[in-house]
Formats: C-alpha cells, structure tokens, sequence
C-alpha cells in the first residue's frame, strides 16, 4: 500500500507531500454526475458496490494518496430513530427537530452494523478493488450533527441549537452525549472493516464560542479520540471558522488537524506547537481560476509548512461542484512535484 498519507499524518518521514482532497469523491466528476442521474443521494450511500465506484472514481482519474468512502454525516441518524432526507440544493432535512429533553430521550439505541453496515461493505469492496490507496472513513462530530438535528436543516445563525445551550443544557448534554457515544460506535465499526485513517467532520462548530466549547464539547471530543487511539488508526478533527479555538482543538488528542482557508498553517503551527500534523488549506475556490493560480495558491500554501512530514495537503473545505476536474489533476501534480523544503532546497 501507498503509504505515505498515513506516514506524514504520523509525523513520519515521506518521499514526497501527501494529498487528498475532500469532497474529491463527488458532485464535480462525470462518473458521479452520470450515477445521481440515476440514483437518488441516500440509495448511492447505502448501496455499497455504488459507494464503492463513487469512491474509486477519483483515485482512478488522479493520483491522489488516499480515498475517501462516499458517505453522508447524517447516514446514522436512522439509527437513533430520526427520518431525514436529503434535498437536492439544500442538504439534510429534519422534519420533527430534536428540541426538547423529551425529544432526547426518544432516540433510539443505535446499532453500527445494522444501521449503518453498509459504509463499512462500501470500504472492503474499495480494498478489493486493489488500488494500493488507503481510505479515509469519517463521521460527523457532536455539535455538526446536534445542529443539523435541532435545526431541522442548514442554518446560518444556528438560533434554535443556542437556544437549547443556553435554556436547556442538560438535555443539550444528553444529546450530545448520545451522539458522542454514536459516533465512536460508527468509527470503530469503520476501522473493523479497514478504514485506515478516521475524519471527524465538526464542520459548524466554530458558531460556538469559547466557553461554550469548553463547557459542553470539549470533553465528549476528547472521549471520541481516546476511544479511538486503540483501533490504531491516525485520527484527523476538521472544523470550519474555528481559529478562535485553535489551541484547544490541538489537544484533542487527534493525530492531525484540518484547517480551512481562513487561517495560515504557519500561525496555526505556531499556535499549537509540532506533535500535531496539519491538513489543508487551500481555499476551494482556488480551483475555479486558472492552472496558473492555483499553483501560486498552493505554493503559499506549501511555503507555510515546507516539511511535508508533518502537513497532508488539502483544501480548506470540500470540492466546489463547478469544478474542472483538469484543475484537480495538476493540482496533484503541482503538490507531488514540489520541493519538500521550499523552491529553493
């Protein structure tokens, strides 16, 4: 197996910088466009032998150093009980939010296997498809999905998930503690069936401030990664509009970060020291422009953190949907091509 992902997320020396993006499996490739065509989001994610060619696709077109299995955060949601769909332009929706104590403790007991067994089919038949790439198996952290189901949906202000932090927390508690729980379930299974390295995606936590953090999420993200540490898989926390807690997330006990585009890896390496790799940065939207630029963006991008032993190249978000797969190729190249110590080692 091509290695060298799962090496530099491990602080150890590569022959050259590992890259994967997220979203690579998706909305922007012609396979991917050819099979929603034909198959509605949710039957793609819990059909594994379609799953499966959604996330070969892009490791078949680029050289990218790794996969990752095409799968929705929301998928173990029917396993506590809650219908949700998933809408074309708008995301997951929730038609009865979770709002209340009692809305809490109506969640059903979840069962990896059952209720989510086929992502965990959709990564074995990835490895027997024999492609010599690690793939990356992932979940939704605590406070994402809690927001996705208080909501009901998308949000922008996140007033309702507020609302229940700051009249309810003990049922905001519970929640989150039902899917802190969910979640370490979810990831294990993963692992069982060969996921090599595990994503928790807490994409909207940033809307909470620092106190909030500490008080209702810190501990159950600590739980998620000291539960993990003994599958011994490499571990990576993502978030979006986060900087304000850069330093704690560094100590979550992640083996890696992801960081968006909002933020430099070098002051983010400087703000959480040298025993965490890095992951990202490059804005998304750099991929919409012109070869010419996305190589400077992701030359500014590789001059922050020039030893590729300690940085997994990415973006700051997923894939925009109008984007040129021909950007996405010379993107790898540019990234496997470049010195690992600077233009001028």
């Amino acid at each position: 197996m091509r290695d060298r992902f799962l090496r530099a997320l491990r602080g150890e020396p590569v022959d050259r910088r590992p890259i994967w993006l997220m979203r690579q499996a998706g909305r922007y490739l012609p396979g991917y466009r050819a099979l929603r065509a034909a198959h509605p989001i949710l039957e793609l994610a819990r059909t594994p032998e379609l799953a499966a060619e959604v996330t070969l696709e892009p490791v078949r077109t680029f050289d990218v150093d790794a996969a990752v299995v095409y799968a929705d955060i929301t998928l173990p949601f029917a396993g506590l009980g809650v219908d949700f769909t998933i809408d074309p332009g708008v995301g997951p929706v929730i038609p009865r939010p979770i709002r209340t104590a009692r809305d809490v403790d109506a969640l059903t007991a979840f069962d990896a296997e059952r209720d989510v067994g086929f992502v965990g089919e959709a990564i074995r038949r990835f490895h027997a498809a024999g492609t010599g790439r690690p793939i990356v198996g992932f979940a939704g952290g605590p406070f994402t999905l809690a927001a996705y189901l208080i909501e009901g949906g998308p949000s922008r202000d996140y007033a309702e998930t507020k609302r229940m932090i700051f009249a309810q927390p003990a049922a905001f508690d519970r929640l989150i503690a039902r899917l802190t729980e969910m979640t370490i379930s979810y990831l294990r299974m993963q692992s069982s069936a060969g996921a090599d390295a595990l994503q928790l995606f807490d994409t909207w936590v940033g809307a909470v401030g620092v106190r909030t953090f500490q008080a209702h999420l810190e501990d159950p993200l600590r739980a998620i990664f000291d539960a993990l540490r003994a599958t011994g898989r490499p571990t990576i926390y993502f978030s979006t509009g986060s900087a304000h807690l850069t330093e704690r997330l560094g100590r979550l006990g992640a083996n890696a970060l992801g960081v968006d585009w909002r933020e430099p890896l070098g002051r983010v390496r400087a703000r959480i020291g040298a025993g965490i790799a890095l992951q990202g940065n490059l804005d998304p939207g750099a991929l919409l422009a012109s070869r010419a630029a996305v190589e400077r963006e992701a030359e500014r991008v590789l001059l922050e953190i020039p030893d590729g032993r300690s940085h997994v190249f990415n973006l700051g978000h997923g894939v925009l949907p109008a984007t040129d797969p021909l950007r996405v190729r010379e993107l790898v190249e540019f990234v496997h091509a470049y010195p690992m110590r600077g233009p001028t080692s």
